[in-house]
């Protein structure tokens, strides 16, 4: 993937962001087609390489071993619209007081259209957060809110 065609993906996330903040009334009814191979696979460059695998058992590593074609492919599935999720791996962790919680892992391609997805609907709904909102937000935090708190008590 060249970086002009990455800029290209990310001036029309940026484009997204400009429009939500602008008309605060505008409806995007149509967001697909930013889920191109370009934009999909800064998504995947950007996943974690040692996160545990899903269900297909397909690691980063094993994936980047054909990533283009991979791609290629996941985008031709999305456009007709037969991509399917597979379902997540469930994994049982241990707790500190010797109960164990449940964890579900993502495949791969799941993890890579979530990102998108993710990436495509903050550029868009970031615009209606404020400032001194916390929850849940890229490079926010809790610790971010409390220290906030502290300054205005």
């Amino acid at each position: 993937m060249s970086n002009a065609e990455l800029n290209k993906t990310l001036s029309k996330l940026s484009s997204l962001s400009k429009c939500a903040k602008e008309n605060k009334t505008f409806q995007f009814e149509s967001l697909a087609h930013h889920l191109n191979v370009e934009f999909l696979k800064d998504c995947y460059n950007k996943l974690d390489r040692n996160k545990a695998v899903g269900i297909d058992e397909v690691s980063w590593q094993e994936y980047n071993s054909n990533v283009d074609e991979n791609l290629q492919k996941l985008v031709q599935k999305l456009k007709n619209k037969s991509f399917r999720p597979l379902p997540a791996k469930r994994v049982y962790i241990p707790k500190g007081n010797g109960e164990t919680r449940p964890l579900g892992i993502s495949t791969i391609e799941n993890k890579i259209v979530e990102s998108g997805i993710s990436r495509i609907l903050q550029s868009i709904y970031e615009m209606d957060f404020l400032e001194y909102s916390y929850g849940f937000r890229p490079n926010k935090n809790t610790h971010q809110a409390l220290k906030q708190i502290d300054i205005l008590l």
